[in-house]
């Protein structure tokens, strides 16, 4: 049954690529002060900056890195401490996360944030409950990321609202009553959504899963246009999305394509280009929602080619860079709450920690979930290659 929802139009610059890939900063005491003699706290980023996952991964530490660069030092328990981010490549790959979960763990941060990819987080995930340490996820949608563990919060919306977001809209927009659900095979990410949108659609679909490493979807395409399905949704990688949109435009298709918040990329807005492709994506933040923050940033892109690199290669600003943006701003009131770096009292103090944010307001329910209740939808423009906002959904 679908569920009521009503419409709303509502330390440095950026770091190398080298050092997005893992930890270079120094083991140790949290404490310890640096060569400069300043109080360090050390906050973990648990991210791909490598595999599948990797172009958005960066873009999510591009928020971070800004915010750091914006405010590199936090007032806790009267002293001031400089922010030190310590990287960990969990290669988009959830049997390499544990591993880059444990490399955290052995710098002793202070608490960790992250990741981009709902798999890497659950896989990452009993690390950090083992070792006490509290995660923060910035964009990990996947419900299974904070079920039964009490060491990992998040500030982004779950998936089923998302999935139930994308089901009603493709309903409301298209009046679709035969969907094409396309996912991954094993990802967890992938098939929750897709799970959820067949949930909340009143309607027929056909579903389909890939196998990892797929390089050519023609088949799957084709058989939605022959099913004669009135949408397509597929919350995937952006790697597989850019080879989807991409076949998509070559091919002619007029079949809607609704996407996740994956899917909000300027590489597959780039793929979409200048075609007929009619593309919708489910967002955390549309571009000029915060002004002041999108000018700062692109002005700190600009500045920066390793930066504007990370990010495609552009400075249009993905939702994920300003969740991470969020994510970091959120540590530091964890820490002040805390009124030390202890890893224990930082946990304690997090689930009562609240922050306005530029993605909205952010406070945690009894399971470390984000009480979040708005989705943004963006549709790609092709002729000017931007996204433009359609509508934003909130549930009642």
């Amino acid at each position: 049954m679908k569920k009521k929802l009503s419409l709303l139009l509502a330390g440095a610059m950026a770091l190398s690529l080298a050092a997005c890939g893992g930890g270079t900063q120094p083991s140790g005491n949290s404490q310890a002060p640096d060569n400069s003699g300043d109080k360090v706290v050390r906050i973990g980023v648990f991210e791909p900056s490598t595999g599948d996952s990797g172009p958005g991964g960066k873009q999510e530490m591009l928020g971070m890195q800004y915010a750091n660069h914006e405010t590199p030092t936090v007032e806790v328990g009267g002293e001031t401490y400089k922010v030190e981010l310590v990287y960990a490549d969990n290669g988009s790959d959830a049997a390499k996360a544990p591993t880059a979960a444990a490399e955290l763990v052995s710098k002793d941060v202070a608490l960790v944030l992250g990741t981009y990819g709902s798999s890497c987080a659950i896989a990452g995930g009993p690390t950090f409950d083992e070792a006490g340490l509290a995660a923060i996820g910035v964009t990990c949608t996947n419900p299974n990321v904070t079920a039964g563990n009490d060491y990992y919060f998040r500030i982004c919306f779950l998936d089923p609202f998302q999935g139930t977001v994308l089901a009603n809209f493709a309903q409301e927009k298209f009046s679709a009553k035969k969907a094409y659900l396309l996912g991954e095979l094993g990802n967890d990410y992938d098939q929750g959504l897709l799970t959820f949108f067949e949930q909340a659609f009143d309607g027929e679909v056909v579903k389909d899963s890939f196998p990892t490493n797929t390089a050519d979807f023609s088949t799957y395409l084709n058989k939605a246009v022959a099913e004669g399905c009135d949408v397509i949704f597929c919350p995937v990688s952006i790697a597989y999305s850019t080879q989807i949109v991409k076949l998509a435009a070559s091919m002619g298709l007029e079949t809607p394509i609704l996407g996740s918040d994956t899917l909000d990329s300027n590489m597959v807005l780039e793929a979409a280009k200048d075609s007929k492709v009619k593309l919708y994506v489910s967002t955390f933040y549309q571009e000029g929602g915060a002004p002041e923050f999108d000018s700062g940033i692109k002005a700190w892109l600009a500045s920066d080619s390793t930066a504007m690199t990370n990010n495609g290669g552009n400075d249009t600003i993905a939702a994920v860079t300003a969740m991470g943006y969020d994510a970091y701003y959120t540590a530091l009131e964890a820490l002040k709450a805390a009124g030390s770096i202890d890893k224990a009292a930082v946990k304690e103090a997090l689930p009562g920690v609240t922050y306005t944010g530029i993605s909205g307001a952010i406070a945690f329910d009894d399971t470390g979930d984000a009480i979040r209740d708005t989705a943004y939808i963006k549709t790609a423009d092709t002729a000017n290659n931007v996204w433009a906002l359609e509508t934003t959904q909130t549930v009642k």
